[in-house]
This record gives C-alpha cells, structure tokens and sequence, in this order.
C-alpha cells in the first residue's frame, strides 16, 4: 500500500482509467454466460476486492468507517449499482465505443445536477457543450435502429447519470469517505444479479473473466482513481479519465474485431470535443479564481 501511495495521483488516476477501459472488452469475452451471470461474478469479485482494501486500509475500524460514511454513503452505493448494473447491459447490448462515448457525458450530467441541486450556475460554454453533447448523442443513437441496441445505448446513461449524483452527494457531504459506498454498490449490484440469473454457475473460463473483471477493471480501477483524486485537480481527473472513452473502444477493435460505425466516430468526436470544451471552461475559471484571490 505504501508503493501506491508514493505513485503521484495523476498517474494513480490514468491508471484507474486503464483498468476501467477494458471493461467493454472483458463483458465482450464472455462465453455463454447471460448479463445478469456476468453482472453477478463480475459484483461479487468487485465486492470483495474492495472489502479486502478496506480492511487492510481501516483495519480495526472497518465497521467505524461504515458507520461514518452514514445515510449518504448508503444512498451514493445503491445510487451507484444500477449504473454497474446499466454497464453490464450496456456493453452486452451495444458497442464498446457508444457507451464509452455516452459515459464520457458525465461531466455535463454534473453541470446539470449541480445547477438544479447545488444552485450552481451554467455559464454559457457550458450550455453549449451540453448542446453539443445531446448532438452527438443523437447521431450515435439514432443510428442505432435495432432495439437490442437502442436500449443498450439508453442503459450506458446509467453510469454518467449515476455518477454525477455520486458527486454530487460527495459535493453536499465532503466530509464523507465514499470508498465504503463503492462496496455497497458492488453487494447491491450483486444481488440484482443474483435475483435476475436463472442460474449462477458458468464455465470456468467466464468466472475467471468474471474475476478479472471484478479485481482489475473495476476493482483496482476505482480504488487507482480514488486515491489518485485525492492529489490531483478535479479538472484534471476529468481530462484523464477522457482516455476510457478513447482506449476501451480501442481494444475492442484491436482484440474482438469490433468495427465502430462512421456515425459512432463522428457523434463519440462530437462527444468528446463538447466534454473538453467543458474542461477548458472549468480550467479558465479555476484560472480566474487564482488570479482574482
């Protein structure tokens, strides 16, 4: 634990944003297993990845930072399993590449939430990247004609949605550790896909990738990025973390043959420059603030 935290925290949080970019590719892998079966392997790895952090991280006051993180901490991780939940069915339905498009919207989602919830104010750069955003969603979207993959497209909104209300709560209880949320998540999660499965048990080689899927993408990912946050500029995660939406669809070409259409190119880059003129305008004001004070 000590070598990870010598890691500086913007290298800490791009390889968060590596583990996670794999999740398309890994769910994509699968062999005869159903959603529901990958959502309930791939939870409970994750579950118990983050027990295991939290345990060696807290030691004798395990329960103690349950019991802290409160009422907030238990809303942000059943908040947070159905955006696991809509990822599963998401990349089981759709493309790798649309819905790490669709997820890299979060950060509008959070402009948006924050104005409604927080009273904080859209400036207008970032109207016109929620704007752009819902442009090259619809390009993405509305190319996608057969239901199978429309709904996958709709359930990748899960994760940006689900996310910004996760900052969201951190914003309104800054005081709270979220680490313990993430474990609530991964149980809930768990037991929607224990409830939805007809069955538990699958092939070896899919609960090995069900491992992999729990431990390294998700498991490693969110706690590389979690601890990499604490040190690093909140704009600056946003940056860093666009490399999931440009990596995942990536390796889903380069080792499952996934060819991205030419409307998913050009929505995901219509997506991508509305995310990063958000981030320019949130580095200017942050800017303006240093200059000001």
């Amino acid at each position: 634990m000590n070598v990870i935290n010598k890691i500086p925290g913007p290298i800490l949080v791009f390889m968060g944003a590596c583990c996670l970019s794999f999740g398309g590719l890994i769910v994509k892998s699968f062999e005869g297993s159903t959603l529901w079966q990958i959502l309930f392997w791939r939870s409970l790895f994750f579950s118990l990845t983050v027990l295991l952090f939290l345990i060696i991280t807290y030691k004798k006051k395990l329960f103690k930072a349950f019991y802290d993180s409160g009422l907030p901490g238990l809303i942000g991780g059943v908040i947070l399993s159905f955006g696991f939940c809509g990822y599963v069915f998401a990349m089981y339905n759709t493309t790798v590449a649309n819905t790490n498009f669709i997820i890299s919207t979060q950060i509008l989602f959070l402009a948006i939430f924050g104005y409604l919830f927080l009273k904080e104010t859209i400036s207008s750069i970032t109207l016109a990247s929620i704007i752009l955003a819902i442009t090259g969603v619809l390009l993405m979207v509305g190319n996608s004609l057969s239901p199978g993959e429309m709904s996958g497209n709709l359930a990748a909104f899960s994760m940006p949605i689900t996310f910004a209300v996760l900052i969201i709560i951190v914003r309104k209880f800054p005081t709270v550790d979220m680490v313990p949320a993430q474990f609530i998540a991964g149980v809930s999660s768990c037991f929607i896909g224990f409830l939805l499965s007809e069955k538990l048990m699958i092939s070896s080689h899919d609960i090995f990738l069900g491992f992999t899927a729990g431990f390294f993408q998700v498991g490693f990912g969110f706690i590389f990025i979690t601890m990499g946050a604490r040190s690093t500029p909140s704009a600056m995660v946003g940056i860093i973390m666009l490399s999931e939406s440009v990596l995942g669809p990536m390796w889903a070409f380069l080792f499952a043959a996934e060819r991205p259409s030419l409307f998913t190119l050009i929505g995901g880059g219509v997506i991508l420059f509305a995310v990063l003129l958000q981030f320019y305008s949130l580095l200017f004001s942050n800017k303006k603030e240093k200059i000001i004070n």
